[in-house]
């Protein structure tokens, strides 16, 4: 069991500079891998359920650039837990609120 995560945490450490490669030729060349995220639900950040999320936290939809992430995941700690991100994928901006939201997100297609 050991040996299966000690490889699947290699192969993702070892992915992680292509990964990140591969984002720079994407519209968002900032992108690194603290900011990749694997989101259940993205919204348009003018939506009624942008809205919704942002409230407890304050944060008006309407000023906020690029979509809303709501329960998101570090790619990192998906792909280093086996699993595969089967939602959607995206480059957030800002991540500070511990995967319940993520803020100033595009869409990134990691099968590119």
């Amino acid at each position: 069991m050991f040996t299966k995560l000690a490889t699947i945490t290699l192969a993702v450490l070892a992915a992680t500079p292509a990964l990140v490669s591969a984002l720079a030729t994407t519209n968002k060349p900032s992108c690194n891998t603290d900011s990749l995220q694997c989101c259940k639900n993205v919204y348009q950040s003018n939506s009624k359920e942008a809205a919704k999320v942002l409230s407890p936290f304050n944060i008006a939809a309407g000023s906020v650039t690029g979509l809303v992430g709501a329960d998101c995941n570090s790619i990192v700690s998906v792909l280093s837990s086996g699993t595969s991100c089967n939602q959607q994928t995206v480059c957030c901006t800002d991540n500070r609120f511990e995967g319940v939201v993520a803020l100033g997100c595009t869409p990134i297609n990691l099968n590119a």
